[in-house]
């Protein structure tokens, strides 16, 4: 079968997090990053679970003279965590201003990265990491550049 084919259709991306601190991480994820939710559950022994909506979902792979490149363009050489969640949001600086008071430590403040983008670096409840992103530039624009497009383009 195809990668792409209807019967193998990935239908959604959902990342599962632990959160010990599972209000503070809702109010933070949910008022701070402004996620809507689109479900809650609650069972027995106080398990509770939100789902939100981060819009639309990719899986990032990277080797690690790629990861490396990352952290050093857009974190200042700090080491990134083996699993990063990246929200592409309308304005890095406002946000990342606004997680910050929201609880979250910035790592590696707002930066144009050679891909222009603009990225900051959060630690998170939960115990994620998150980098924030704005494109810089169109889609269109960054396949005309060398290095980008597919693998089966280049």
């Amino acid at each position: 079968m195809e990668p792409n084919s209807e019967a193998n259709a990935v239908r959604q991306l959902r990342l599962v997090v632990e959160a010990d601190d599972f209000d503070e991480a809702v109010r933070f994820y949910r008022e701070a990053l402004g996620l809507s939710e689109l479900a809650a559950f609650e069972g027995e022994g106080d398990a509770r679970v939100v789902i939100f909506d981060a819009g639309r979902a990719t899986l990032e792979l990277a080797n690690p003279a790629q990861k490396r490149m990352i952290d050093a363009v857009e974190a200042g050489g700090h080491e990134s965590v083996r699993l990063r969640v990246a929200f592409e949001v309308d304005d890095t600086r406002s946000a990342t201003d606004r997680l910050r008071s929201s609880g979250a430590v910035v790592v590696a403040e707002p930066t144009v990265t050679p891909w222009r983008s603009l990225n900051s670096r959060l630690d998170a409840p939960a115990g994620l990491q998150l980098t924030l992103f704005q494109e810089l530039d169109t889609a269109e624009s960054r396949a005309e550049r060398d290095g980008f497009g597919t693998t089966d383009t280049r």
